[in-house]
């Protein structure tokens, strides 16, 4: 592995045997890493540059998922994260992929993101921008991503990206960061768009230079202060970032003329707030309760993150907060995701599986451990890291795993 050096947590990897896929390791299954293209880990990177330890964070353009949960994991699942998504087909993925990696601070919304400013103004302590752009710098990995490119096509997408970023900053604090970035080359979608904001702001907004951003940032590094990454540089996909500092409020948008609707989650008494987190202890699954808070609907119980609350009733949210568990007479139905985010995977209720039984649970299938657990319930784990949450009956343990999480084909699973 080669570290990236403009994040500290990404690499490079160089794999002698390439018959079985990265995504089919225990560890990508397990939520551990996240597989991404080098330079898109750069705008996060600039959104935590420095000494900002953000609160409310908004990912204006979040699918498939990849920068969420680099914010994320940042963030220690503390604090609150809003992942917007326009496109209907690609919220499920993010949705996949913040579940897989245990994010548990995080709310999903299905949003034209040109409505944040309105409808959220000054809502958030960073944002993240990364808009939808022509892809002239991915074109070395994909030709075909330039088969619609046109003159017409740039100019249309940079009217959006200036309206995009005209309701981030609405949306974005005062003394808040916003970052924009995009992965095209051309100045139209990219330094025209910041200047366009300059312009209408005035001493509202300042850039905030990235040059010592990592080392050898400075062969990136525009006039302005900007990183334009071109493939040769560092021998990735071509970016550009930059990072922005809103200074005082500016006159708000126009209120958003739709009803948001009721939301149909009521919080959790405090009586039975204790009865679950007793429960829930006891199945193995534990959450810092400054940073969430228990919410039900009918027999569901949820743990929203206590950074979104103050948002509720102002956007409609997709999803929120992780799904605890089902309520019956007889107790609770603790659910895959909930072990994922909030399962300790060395602690007594843990059931640690060799590699052949890890296979086994992820291809669906019932385990027949030669020592099954002593509980009636347990949290397996493989390699210490959660895996899901099992009954077990008898001698048998009762795969839980989700169907769209079942694999069919071949996985690299090691001791």
């Amino acid at each position: 592995m080669e570290p990236i050096p403009w994040c500290a947590e990404g690499f490079w990897i160089a794999r002698d045997d390439e018959s079985l896929r990265l995504g089919s390791a225990a560890e990508h299954l397990s939520g551990l890493f996240y597989i991404q293209e080098a330079s898109s880990m750069l705008p996060v990177s600039a959104l935590f540059a420095g000494d900002d330890a953000p609160t409310r964070v908004l990912d204006v353009a979040a699918a498939p998922g990849s920068k969420t949960t680099q914010i994320a994991a940042l963030m220690h699942n503390q604090g609150g994260i809003v992942a917007n998504e326009y496109a209907a087909s690609r919220v499920k993925v993010l949705h996949a992929n913040i579940s897989r990696c245990g994010v548990s601070n995080c709310a999903l919304t299905h949003f034209d993101g040109r409505v944040f400013g309105a409808a959220l103004p000054e809502a958030f302590d960073a944002i993240l921008l990364d808009a939808p752009c022509s892809g002239e710098g991915v074109v070395r990995k994909d030709p075909d991503a330039m088969s619609n490119w046109s003159p017409e096509s740039v100019t249309s997408i940079a009217d959006t990206q200036r309206e995009l970023i005209d309701s981030a900053f609405h949306a974005l604090a005062p003394g808040g960061v916003l970052v924009y970035s995009t992965c095209t080359l051309n100045e139209q979608e990219n330094q025209a768009v910041i200047r366009s904001l300059l312009a209408s702001y005035g001493d509202a907004v300042s850039i905030e230079p990235l040059g010592e951003l990592f080392p050898d940032a400075q062969r990136a590094l525009t006039a302005e202060g900007f990183l334009h990454v071109f493939p040769q540089i560092y021998d990735s996909e071509g970016f550009f970032v930059a990072r922005l500092r809103k200074h005082r409020s500016v006159p708000p948008l126009a209120k958003p003329s739709y009803k948001v609707g009721k939301f149909p989650f009521t919080p959790m008494s405090r009586k039975d707030g204790a009865l679950v987190r007793q429960a829930a202890n006891a199945a193995g699954l534990s959450w810092d309760d400054a940073a969430h808070a228990l919410w039900t609907r009918d027999k569901e119980i949820w743990l929203f993150p206590t950074a979104l609350e103050a948002l509720i009733g102002k956007v409609r949210f997709s999803r929120i907060g992780v799904k605890l568990a089902e309520r019956f007479p007889k107790g609770y139905r603790w659910q895959h995701e909930a072990a994922i985010a909030l399962a300790d995977g060395q602690g007594p209720q843990a059931f640690e599986l060799d590699a052949a039984l890890a296979q086994e649970w992820y291809h669906g299938r019932d385990l027949y451990p030669a020592e099954p657990p002593q509980g009636e319930e347990c949290i397996v784990t493989y390699q210490q890291q959660p895996l899901g949450i099992a009954k077990r009956i008898g001698s048998r343990i009762k795969n839980n795993l989700p169907r769209e999480l079942v694999r069919d084909g071949a996985l690299d699973f090691h001791q």
